[in-house]
C-alpha cells in the first residue's frame, strides 16, 4: 500500500545497468508506474475488493531511494493490485480471478485522506473471487482478459453494464477447472476512416491532371522537335572487385 512521488529529471541519467527507483521492503513488489502532472487524484485497488481516491499532491516528491509514504492501509491478507488515475467522466473496470467484472462511474469513489483503509469497491466472495485487476474505461473502449492457461476473449466496454460500487459483477469469461484470470487490459478502438480521411492528396496524382482548354483561347504553339545528335559510342564501365571479410567464432 505504499506510494511514492518522484520528478523525471531524477531519471534523466539512466545507466546500462539499471537505476534505482524505488526503495522495496523485504516479501514487497511493485506493480505500477505512471506519469501523471502532480495534480490529479489517486485510485488505488486491493485484491478484497477495497478502492480508496486521495489527490495525488498529499504524496510528497521524494527521490528515487525513498521507500514512499502509506497510499491505503492494508487489512490482513490483503495486496494493492491495480492503480490508476482518476479521469473525469470515466468509469472504473474492476476484473475478478474467476472471470467476473463490473464498471462504476468514478464519481461513486468519494474523495478522502491518504493512507485511509478505503471503500468498497466490488463485492468479494467465493462466485467471483478475489481482483485480478482494475482500469479506467469509457463507452468506445474495449477489454481484454487473459487467463493463466493462455485463453483470451476480447470485448466492448459498453457490453458490461454499468452498476454500483457493491455489486459483484457480470461473467466476462468461463473459466474451465482451476484456470483463473491472469492479467486484464484496456484497448483503445482504431478509427481508420479518419485516418485514411486525413491523409493529404498525393502530388503524382495532382499532377496527371491536365488543365481544361478554355473556348476562344489560342491554341499553343508547337515547339519544333530538337534534331537527334549523334550519340559517341559510350565506354565500358570499369568493374571494381569487392570483397567481404567473415569472422570466424572462436
Amino acid at each position: 500500500g505504499t506510494i511514492k512521488r518522484t520528478s523525471l529529471d531524477a531519471y534523466s541519467n539512466p545507466r546500462k545497468a539499471g537505476i534505482i527507483a524505488i526503495t522495496l521492503e523485504h516479501g514487497d513488489e511493485l506493480i505500477e508506474a505512471l506519469i501523471s502532472d502532480g495534480k490529479g487524484e489517486i485510485l488505488l485497488m486491493t485484491r478484497q475488493g477495497k478502492a480508496i481516491r486521495f489527490p495525488e499532491e498529499q504524496a510528497r516528491e521524494v527521490g528515487r531511494s525513498a521507500r514512499g509514504v502509506r497510499g491505503i492501509r492494508l487489512g490482513k491478507g490483503d495486496a494493492v493490485m491495480a492503480m490508476t488515475l482518476a479521469q473525469k467522466d470515466a468509469e472504473l473496470l474492476t476484473v475478478t480471478t474467476l472471470g467476473f467484472g463490473k464498471r462504476s462511474p468514478v464519481e461513486e469513489y468519494r474523495l478522502q485522506s491518504r493512507g485511509g483503509k478505503g471503500i468498497i469497491n466490488i463485492k468479494v466472495t467465493q462466485k467471483n473471487g478475489e481482483v485480478v485487476g482494475a482500469k479506467t474505461v469509457s463507452d468506445k473502449d474495449e477489454v481484454m482478459l487473459i487467463t493463466h492457461d493462455g485463453m483470451m476473449v476480447r470485448s466492448p466496454v459498453k457490453d458490461i453494464r454499468s452498476t454500483g460500487r457493491g455489486a459483484q459483477g457480470v461473467r466476462l469469461i468461463n473459466m474451465k477447472g482451476k484456470d483463473r484470470v491472469a492479467s486484464v487490459a484496456r484497448v483503445a478502438p482504431k478509427d481508420e476512416e479518419a485516418e485514411e480521411s486525413a491523409l493529404p492528396k498525393p502530388a503524382a496524382a495532382e499532377a496527371s491532371e491536365a488543365p481544361e482548354a478554355v473556348e476562344g483561347a489560342p491554341a499553343p504553339e508547337k515547339k519544333a522537335a530538337p534534331k537527334a545528335r549523334a550519340q559517341a559510342p559510350k565506354s565500358k564501365p570499369k568493374t571494381r572487385a569487392v570483397a567481404a571479410k567473415t569472422k570466424r567464432k572462436k
